[in-house]
């Protein structure tokens, strides 16, 4: 046996080092949820003050990004920098933290299919089923069945701290936003309990506020100029090369075989716009989201009917997460988390006649959604909004949720009518407000804290390692 013959031997025999066990107190919080929905008195982090507190949101917000800190990847370092530098950004990155200060809330009240993470930037610009722009909700990584209330205090929480931090608008102005939000979601969902037309409603330019009905005119871009201006190389043959695009062409056959099985598994009916669905090539898109920085995302260029590169398609693949919600929403007969297919039901039901290519599929071990890119996918530019156009716009929100909470018994799991229970639930709508009100502006002042003390735990190198369970 030679040198290297007997080093390779003792390599295949060496024994694998056991990996450390990352400490996890998902199942802790779990039965923290199961506790509260059931109506006992107990401890919840919320009430938690100084050291405590910042133990907590440490050790969540390490959990949260558990794969991302183990691979010490550069999106990883953004993210937590980009959490660090914006309030709002905070907010929209830590939605786990939020939830588990809710864990086990409201379980009296209806569960309807919620879309986890409301707030400003989650309405926008999309495509519908006919490739016409719609605006509507239109992030669903953390979509699930829990009470309703559940998305409007996010979303007034949400809207607090966006006028505060994008719009530079004093705390009463604030609230005043925050009540815009709530009074448009009792009002709308009071006349659906009369009236049940959700089915019927799509939001386009021609029936659209005049705050939407300019954001559908400013988004619009035809789809050569889109293509050419952000996507394509100067030949029309695949991705151009970036810092946001790292085309990965050798992987097209690859992604061939998945976008195939992505139309067969959703049972998509291919428009005649996408030709034969002939993949022309894949990259890598990084740097892209808040929340979900630091996981997989690919673009896939499909030629389209003319094929010459004016008309091409994109498809873009995200890896899925598991619902900040899970675990944490009072359990229900409805609850779903399989990630990638939870996602894609969201769509399906949240969208009335939405993106054809909303799906989900299996690869790399992991669970990815799908959607289409499309020149005149956008949302709103907030730092451009009047104090008017921020109420206007948190009403125009607040309907759009209602509408969104109806279908819930369309499409969805949702085996009663929905919106006479919601209505119901609600009581007297002036103390409903109320309540959300109160909530929100609690909510926001502790957010403003653990973001200070976030802030210092990022400046001492806190997320750059786990917490290991040690013996």
């Amino acid at each position: 046996m030679s040198k290297d013959e007997l080093a390779a031997a003792l390599e295949r025999h060496q024994p694998t080092p056991e990996r450390p066990r990352v400490a996890t107190r998902m199942e802790a919080f779990s039965r923290l949820a199961e506790a509260v929905a059931a109506g006992e008195f107990v401890l919840q982090p919320r009430v938690l003050t100084g050291h405590d507190r910042r133990r907590h949101v440490r050790q969540t917000l390490r959990e949260d990004h558990e794969t991302r800190i183990a691979e010490q990847s550069d999106d990883a370092k953004m993210k937590f920098d980009e959490l660090a530098d914006s309030l709002y950004s905070f907010f929209r990155g830590t939605a786990l933290l939020f939830y588990r200060d809710m864990a086990g809330d409201d379980a009296w009240m209806p569960t309807v299919l919620t879309l986890g993470d409301v707030h400003p930037e989650n309405f926008g610009v999309m495509p519908n089923v006919n490739n016409v722009p719609i605006f509507s909700v239109n992030d669903f990584d953390e979509a699930y069945y829990a009470p309703f209330t559940w998305d409007l205090k996010r979303g007034a929480v949400g809207f607090i701290i966006a006028a505060e931090v994008e719009g530079e608008l004093k705390r009463k102005q604030q609230i005043k936003i925050a009540r815009r939000f709530v009074r448009g979601y009792v009002e709308d969902m009071q006349r659906l309990a009369k009236e049940g037309t959700e089915q019927d409603e799509e939001m386009r330019f021609d029936n659209a506020p005049e705050l939407v009905a300019d954001l559908i005119d400013d988004a619009f871009e035809s789809r050569a100029e889109w293509l050419a201006d952000d996507y394509l190389n100067e030949q029309k043959t695949g991705f151009q090369s970036n810092e946001d695009l790292v085309p990965i062409s050798s992987r097209r056959d690859e992604f061939q075989e998945i976008t195939d099985r992505l139309v067969a598994e959703n049972h998509i009916e291919v428009p005649a716009r996408a030709g034969r669905m002939r993949v022309k090539d894949v990259a890598l898109r990084r740097g892209q989201g808040t929340a979900s920085l630091g996981l997989n995302r690919y673009y896939v260029l499909v030629e389209g009917a003319a094929g010459d590169g004016t008309d091409d398609l994109i498809i873009e693949y995200k890896q899925a997460r598991r619902s900040a919600l899970a675990g944490l929403a009072p359990s229900s007969v409805y609850e779903m988390d399989s990630r990638g297919e939870r996602i894609s039901h969201a769509q399906t039901v949240q969208l009335v006649r939405g993106d054809v290519f909303y799906g989900h599929i299996e690869f790399e071990g992991q669970s990815y959604m799908s959607r289409e890119r499309a020149p005149f996918r956008d949302d709103i530019d907030l730092d451009d909004l009047s104090k008017s156009d921020w109420k206007d716009y948190a009403d125009i929100c607040g309907r759009m949720l209602a509408r969104v909470h109806a279908l819930s018994d369309e499409a969805g799991n949702i085996d009663h009518d929905i919106e006479p229970a919601i209505v119901s639930a609600m009581g007297p709508p002036d103390l409903f407000v109320a309540d959300m009100l109160e909530f929100a502006v609690e909510a926001a002042d502790r957010l403003r804290r653990d973001h200070d003390m976030f802030r210092a735990d990022h400046e001492l190198g806190a997320f750059e390692h786990l917490d290991f369970v040690h013996e």
